[in-house]
């Protein structure tokens, strides 16, 4: 929930960026509001626009995505027409998006951004399965990044929240309608269950809240280039003291320039001017220090994300795990940094439809772990929002998912469940798995600094069974360390442990975590036992 914001002027210096940040382009020089909204919408949209400034331009643009009948005439260009002094357009398929204007979603069509331009295609979903918005909002968490902004209005089911999280992934800002305030409360509701909504709000405040954040977090569209100063870098210290006092964890080694921007978005959410002072909040503000270690965790993912990694490692990788295996083998998969369980879910997926291809039935038990300990408790309990059919097949929902009753969601079947252990754990201190077959690690060495990057590479060697495959994230490497793993395919970033290598690599796994565990049950950061979470599954 919203809570009472510390209000100062408009900075000229926000936290200063480790080294040099070149001047973003043209096209990336103003924020972009999406705004979703269902049933209970235009009334919602009418106390938003009614509440702009009736005499500055604020240097935004608006995008406005309505769930429409296909042959409703929409009447939204009209009636926001009336209440703003902004250009008000409804999108033709190529129109470029510029500040001070506002843009209305055309009837029968979904909506993308692309480099700055408004796209237009025909919905090939069903209707009443059709989720414009989040579509809309994934674009342009895709295209304009920390410059994306999405607002979830008045409207049922839960279109929205999937793209919520590709707009918090990607460093952009999020706000929701007030549920006491909707007409349809289930769109807000469920975007606010998301924990990533860092303002609730009704439609009438949403734009001084949005007038006041733009002026903090784009008030200089030209970073510094220089180091930050020693105050900052100070400032930077306490803070990771304060989040591993309250979290357990510790950030100072995770690259400088993704925890700065994580800071600074927190510091214009709050209109906090000096790093100084944001210090000074967290130690006065514990919900503060959550919430910034919410922000340093968020993560973009989704299922089978990288299609063209998941078809090699379904090609290349999975047959090999089960290939002249006995029908009683233990097939072992770890997935380091799971968040929300997509991925982790996807690759038993393939484990299934691998063993239904060659008619054998393996135990599989593939270990899910993640340090935020909500997401584990979402991936637990495997229901995901229906919008999750723009990234799984029509064949593989039908036969690994369950469409509750309402349609909003899809639960994931028993059997797929069954094979995954969800788990809080830290894998930069907890101890690790062993006698794996894969270890799925996808996008989360570029959040770690050079240091860590190295101990993590052998560690996962050693975690491995020999010939044992390490699958990481497009623009990851294993570094130094080729004569620990070799290339199975460079684009697709498959590796496989090399065998007989020095005991060099050995000696650094043993000073840098305790004794590995061959079972599983290895205690973690919070002194918990790694177990298999419990859930109720109507199939």
């Amino acid at each position: 929930m919203a809570r009472k914001k510390i209000t100062r002027t408009v900075p000229e210096n926000l936290l200063p960026h480790a080294g040099p940040v070149e001047a973003e382009p043209a096209s990336q020089t103003f924020p972009v509001v999406g705004i979703g909204a269902s049933a209970g919408g235009l009334a919602a949209f009418e106390a938003f626009f009614s509440a702009m400034p009736a005499n500055t331009d604020i240097g935004m643009a608006f995008v406005l995505v309505q769930h429409l009948a296909p042959d409703h005439k929409s009447i939204l260009t009209e009636l926001v027409r009336r209440y703003t002094r902004m250009q008000v357009f409804e999108v033709e398929d190529g129109m470029k998006v510029q500040p001070n204007c506002a843009y209305i979603i055309p009837p029968n069509r979904d909506m993308a951004f692309l480099n700055g331009v408004l796209q237009l295609l025909e919905p090939v979903a069903p209707r009443g399965q059709r989720l414009p918005i989040d579509f809309f909002f994934r674009s342009l968490a895709q295209d304009q990044h920390e410059r994306a902004i999405c607002i979830v209005l008045s409207g049922t089911g839960s279109d929205g929240t999937h793209g919520v999280r590709s707009v918090k992934g990607t460093g952009g800002m999020v706000m929701a309608q007030n549920p006491e305030s909707t007409e349809y409360d289930g769109m807000p509701r469920s975007a606010i269950a998301t924990g990533l909504v860092d303002y609730v709000l009704p439609p009438a405040e949403m734009p001084a809240q949005l007038i006041a954040y733009a002026a903090h977090a784009f008030a200089r569209t030209v970073r510094p280039t220089s180091p930050p100063a020693p105050k900052a870098e100070d400032a930077m210290k306490k803070i990771f003291i304060l989040l591993r006092a309250q979290t357990g964890h510790d950030f100072s080694q995770y690259k400088q320039n993704t925890v700065n921007r994580r800071v600074q978005r927190r510091m214009a959410v709050h209109q906090i001017e000096r790093v100084t002072e944001y210090v000074r909040f967290l130690q006065l503000t514990p919900a503060e220090v959550e919430s910034l270690f919410r922000d340093l965790l968020i993560g973009v993912t989704s299922f089978f994300r990288d299609p063209e990694a998941f078809a090699a490692l379904e090609e290349q990788v999975i047959p090999n795990l089960l290939a002249g295996k006995p029908t009683d083998a233990l097939i072992r998969v770890w997935s380091p940094g799971c968040s929300t369980g997509e991925e982790a879910y996807s690759i038993a997926i393939l484990l299934q439809e691998r063993m239904e291809t060659v008619k054998q039935s393996f135990k599989v038990q593939v270990f899910a772990t993640d340090i935020d300990m909500q997401a584990i408790e979402q991936a637990r309990a495997g229901v995901y929002p229906a919008s999750i059919a723009a990234d799984v097949s029509p064949t593989r929902l039908t036969r690994y998912f369950v469409l509750e009753s309402d349609g909003s969601a899809y639960r994931i079947h028993k059997g797929i469940r069954d094979m995954l252990v969800f788990s809080e754990q830290d894998v930069i201190k907890d101890p690790p798995f062993s006698k794996l077959d894969l270890i799925s690690c996808r996008n989360l060495l570029i959040y770690m600094g050079g240091e860590l990057q190295k101990k993590l590479i052998p560690l996962f060697h050693y975690a491995l069974n020999p010939g044992g495959f390490l699958f990481l994230g497009t623009s990851e490497t294993v570094g130094e360390f080729t004569d620990l793993f070799v290339m199975q395919n460079r684009k697709s970033k498959l590796y496989q442990r090399i065998e007989n290598v020095h005991a060099v690599h050995r000696l650094a796994v043993g000073k840098f975590l305790p004794h590995l565990t061959d079972d599983g049950s290895a205690t973690h950061s919070r002194g918990k036992r790694l177990v298999k979470g419990k859930s109720r599954f109507a199939n």
